[in-house]
């Protein structure tokens, strides 16, 4: 912890800190005695009746605060909004896309990230390997969960040499140990073709599913190849004969561990069907989207969701051009889409343009990878009618920057259309097409998604 403590950068207003008479500016020390390393002990050890909390004002005065908050949030923000610095990741995994990032890119786009924390607070898949035990006895003492593991093999020896780190086979007894203590769990696995495919996958999925019930899924997604690869291990993308295999593979062991357990626990991404040609599965298969963000299931819930939007809404006599611009992987599903709403709304035109991943390589389909650069370029000529739709996943999360810097605002201008921002629900998309929603007419209830590389 540092030495002058925790910083408040906020206070909110009629909160339990407001009364306290702290402001922005005031350090917090202890609680009840203990040093703060970081926000899940400030978390946990405000979560009693009562408590003394140690604070040191911007005058060097130090309050000692006897505080009855009954579980409640005590309304403070910290600067630092993880209470400590971010854990790099220690490994040089052969898969890693940040290592096919060209130079010359913003500074935090090169930043890997291996930090358990933010995986309960954003979701991220950590790999285990810079967790000491003070770490996972942590995780078991405040019952943080769930932890998302980035596991790719059970293997240990591949392990290492996928993660290229010689402890990385090790770190696989953290599993084991979080399932003790009955830690919920979710996994991952990147899947390289002629490395952990074919029977390592078996062994993989074979070895997760004794971790049932407390590993609650398993995600397959294919690996991502950039043309930015020289000197790095030798990957190819996966094929559509690769696709088909992995499918069977992973339905072969759903229909086992639903008759056994009730779930299908191992699920792979929906780029996985498009490769293969094949119907995406049902949606009961998905077990509740528990793998949405990692493009599991995303394809039949946004088809689900617009279906449901369309049938609230009764026809209009409205008429209006619009386009949408997206990644190869989608754009077949958003034709679809952008044909039902043009059959409910005829006075409805929508043009849905393919954008290639020139930036990054062909290879590359998803929406989330696209850049500004390639929009303006491949769509410069095209008729784009009075708005251009874009999804969210293509912007900086919270933020209207693509990867490449460009902004909206650049695209906009290049262009000569006003650009609209679509989040990634089918109520956002009917509603992005028909126009902004009027008071008092339908409004949607749109599934928000953190940030992702995958639409």
């Amino acid at each position: 912890m540092s030495k002058r403590g925790h910083i408040i950068k906020k206070v909110d207003p009629d909160s339990i800190a407001d009364q306290l008479e702290l402001v922005p500016g005031d350090a917090v020390i202890s609680i009840d005695g203990k040093e703060l390393e970081d926000i899940f002990d400030y978390e946990y050890y405000i979560n009693n009746e009562s408590i003394l909390m140690v604070v040191r004002k911007e005058n060097g005065e130090e309050w000692e605060l006897e505080i009855e908050n009954q579980y409640e949030d005590l309304g403070i923000t910290f600067e630092n909004g993880l209470m400590s610095e971010y854990r790099t990741c220690r490994n040089n995994c052969i898969f890693c896309f940040i290592d096919q990032m060209p130079p010359g890119m913003r500074e935090t786009l090169y930043f890997k990230d291996d930090d358990s924390r933010l995986s309960f607070l954003q979701g991220n898949y950590v790999t285990l390997t810079n967790m000491s035990e003070k770490d996972i006895n942590r995780i078991i003492e405040f019952k943080l969960a769930p932890i998302n593991i980035s596991v790719h093999t059970t293997n240990p020896v591949l392990r290492c040499k996928m993660l290229h780190n010689r402890f990385a086979g090790e770190a696989l007894s953290k599993i084991k140990q979080l399932y003790d203590a009955e830690i919920p769990m979710n996994g991952q696995i990147v899947l390289c073709k002629g490395v952990n495919d074919g029977e390592e996958l078996e062994r993989t999925i074979k070895d997760l599913s004794e971790y049932l019930p407390h590993m609650k899924s398993v995600s397959i997604v294919p690996v991502g190849v950039s043309k930015f690869r020289d000197g790095l291990y030798p990957l190819e993308p996966l094929n559509s004969h690769d696709a088909s295999k992995v499918i069977d593979t992973v339905e072969k062991w759903q229909k086992k561990l639903f008759k056994a357990h009730g779930s299908h626990f191992i699920h792979v991404s929906d780029e996985f069907y498009i490769l293969a040609g094949r119907s995406m599965p049902e949606e009961e298969r998905y077990d509740g989207y528990v793998q949405l963000e990692n493009g599991v299931g995303m394809t039949r819930l946004l088809e689900e969701e617009v279906t449901e939007a369309l049938n609230k809404l009764e026809q209009d006599n409205m008429e209006e051009e619009v386009a949408i611009a997206t990644g190869k992987l989608a754009a077949p599903y958003i034709e679809d889409h952008a044909k039902k709403i043009m059959e409910k709304f005829p006075g409805r035109k929508v043009h849905v343009y393919t954008i290639t991943n020139v930036f990054f390589g062909e290879q590359i389909t998803v929406a989330g990878l696209i850049t500004g650069q390639d929009l303006i370029s491949q769509l410069k000529d095209k008729n784009l009618g009075s708005r251009l739709l874009l999804p969210e996943c293509m912007f900086r999360s919270g933020e209207e920057v693509f990867l490449d810097d460009l902004t909206r605002t650049d695209v906009q201008k290049a262009l000569q259309v006003q650009v609209d921002i679509v989040k990634s629900s089918g109520q956002d998309l009917v509603q992005a097409v028909l126009g902004p929603v009027k008071e008092n007419e339908a409004s949607y209830d749109g599934y928000e998604l953190k940030e992702i590389l995958y639409e």
